[in-house]
């Protein structure tokens, strides 16, 4: 196992990574821009080095700098957590070429299943559905690639995910100035403007396969996890497992999982994306080279430390769970991201200092947060403030909770998305578990209706 573990991130990924390498004796190094100094993460961490300004192409997302911070620390690994590098090849590389491990995959696994439009290649040679698309990035030509796809289509990053970068163009009159937007985001939040096309699936539930692989060559699927419940391609709601997915199913979602990371020869944790349409057949979509932002809803159900599978894998042990490649679990979890935005003003973002943080408890509770009271914050990053996180020994069960842990979630200072979870728990189509990625657009539509 390693000595020192330096966090390539902030925020509540930071502190949840910190966390994990303090269970097994292992220290901790943080590192922050100047906006991030009063940061958890920074106060956590047993040694913290500032790597920037406050701007992410200057900090979070700066190779050098964080090298470098590594380096005078003598960290022997980098922990990469989810968005900035975390999906980054030259990243990886560069670990590897300064004789730091990598907690992720090698290069050349995040090139063939990191990036996108190469994954879809991956898949179709290894014989899993995939939606139609182009075959590889588009470029000068890209109003030729979408009039032979046909429309509607999804112009999508091909260097990282997170919802990232993403379009959705009805008609051809849009192409161009959606083509700016999701090339200019792309390469803000990636460093990279490379996008492909895709035939959009209207209405379908957004399923994905937690995956670990270890140097042995032992790989593990985990069940599934749903995350139809999204607003502008970014996840709202996950949980685990799906209420759409049966037995046989989740078997041939797990298999393709587990086939996809042996043909990469991937080495970590990762995450197969499909879309499930509603007869009932799932289509890859991407790969996540990376943990996901909703992992906790596996820990939960599993009884597993994801982090700690990935500190395994990457320090050449097994993995720990060695009976076959699937995972058993037990009961049902539902996360809750809470951000900083204003529901009552079409979640606009909402900054400032937080007066009070009053958190959730109880059994079958969890949250994950970088916040605390007093905190200020930044302008400059995601606006994710916690994940809640709730498990219970059946779905309804879970539901219940997480309606009673909304309401015991006290936050002022900054408006919060809690009261947009508060609706959706009490939908009736999520009761029944009748979602897919049109549910938050009909729930906050009340002339339109709600059920299929």
């Amino acid at each position: 196992m390693f000595k020192k573990v330096l966090i390539a991130n902030r925020g509540e990924i930071a502190v949840r990574v910190i966390r994990t390498l303090r269970e097994l004796g292992v220290k901790s190094v943080a590192v922050y821009s100047e906006a991030d100094r009063s940061s958890l993460h920074v106060r956590l961490a047993d040694e913290a080095v500032c790597i920037g300004p406050a701007m992410a192409a200057e900090s979070y997302l700066s190779i050098p700098a964080i090298i470098s911070a590594a380096a005078i620390t003598g960290a022997d690994a980098i922990h990469p957590g989810y968005g900035f590098l975390s999906e980054n090849a030259a990243f990886s590389a560069a670990c590897r070429d300064n004789g730091i491990t990598f907690i992720g995959p090698s290069p050349k696994a995040i090139q063939q299943l990191g990036h996108k439009a190469e994954a879809r290649k991956m898949a179709v040679k290894a014989g899993i559905p995939v939606t139609p698309g182009t075959k590889d990035c588009v470029g000068k030509n890209f109003r030729k690639e979408a009039e032979k796809l046909g429309y509607p289509l999804m112009i999508k990053a091909a260097a990282g995910g997170g919802g990232k970068g993403i379009r959705i163009v009805r008609e051809s009159s849009r192409l161009e100035p959606e083509m700016k937007m999701a090339k200019s985001e792309s390469k803000a939040a990636f460093g990279n403007d490379e996008v492909y096309f895709e035939k959009y699936i209207e209405l379908p539930r957004h399923i994905e396969v937690q995956f670990a692989r270890d140097s042995h060559g032992h790989t593990l699927a985990f069940p599934e996890r749903d995350c139809s419940i999204q607003r502008r391609h970014q996840k709202l709601v996950e949980e685990s497992p799906s209420p759409a997915v049966t037995k046989k199913l989740r078997e041939s979602l797990e298999t393709a999982a587990v086939k996809l990371a042996e043909t990469a020869n991937y080495v970590g944790v990762g995450t197969v994306e499909f879309l499930l349409d509603q007869q009932g057949n799932f289509y890859f979509m991407e790969v996540n080279t990376r943990l996901q932002v909703e992992h906790p809803v596996t820990e939960f159900i599993t009884g597993f430390d994801l982090v700690r599978e990935q500190l395994l894998a990457a320090s050449g042990e097994r993995l720990s769970y060695t009976a076959g490649h699937s995972v058993p679990y037990r009961g049902h979890a539902i996360e809750h991201r809470v951000n900083a935005e204003d529901f009552s003003r079409n979640f606009a973002p909402s900054i400032g200092r937080i007066e009070e943080w009053l958190l959730p408890g109880g059994p079958g509770v969890r949250v994950d947060t970088h916040v605390y009271a007093g905190y200020d914050l930044p302008i400059y990053y995601d606006s994710m403030l916690a994940k809640l996180i709730v498990w219970a020994p059946d779905r309804a069960s879970a539901v219940a909770r997480s309606r009673r842990a909304l309401e015991d979630f006290k936050v002022k200072g900054v408006k919060t998305t809690i009261d947009a979870h508060k609706l959706i728990v009490e939908s009736p189509d999520f009761q029944a578990g009748k979602t897919d990625t049109g549910f938050m657009e009909r729930l906050l539509a009340p002339a339109q209706p709600v059920s299929k």
